[in-house]
């Protein structure tokens, strides 16, 4: 994201998360930025920019905090069952 400011960086990653309803890390994979970068714009940096986006994405956010231990928990199923499968 070389040649973009911080502000329409911030903007950028919170349309993303809103549109795709992706994490964090799969935005900061998107955008090649870290996590900590991601979370800084779309949490500190969005609400000095666009009030009304960061509560949008701060759902988005949270909705998926909510399901994470979900797809954690089916990650490992998935992990197991293909590493005992017979034949």
């Amino acid at each position: 994201m070389k040649g973009v400011s911080i502000e329409e960086r911030a903007v950028n990653l919170a349309h993303y998360i809103i549109e795709t309803k992706d994490t964090v890390r799969g935005a900061a994979r998107k955008f090649g930025v870290s996590k900590s970068t991601v979370h800084k714009d779309v949490s500190e940096r969005l609400t000095h920019i666009n009030k009304a986006l960061a509560i949008e994405v701060r759902a988005v956010l949270d909705e998926n905090k909510a399901e994470r231990h979900i797809r954690g928990g089916m990650a490992t199923k998935h992990k197991f069952e293909d590493k005992h499968k017979v034949g």
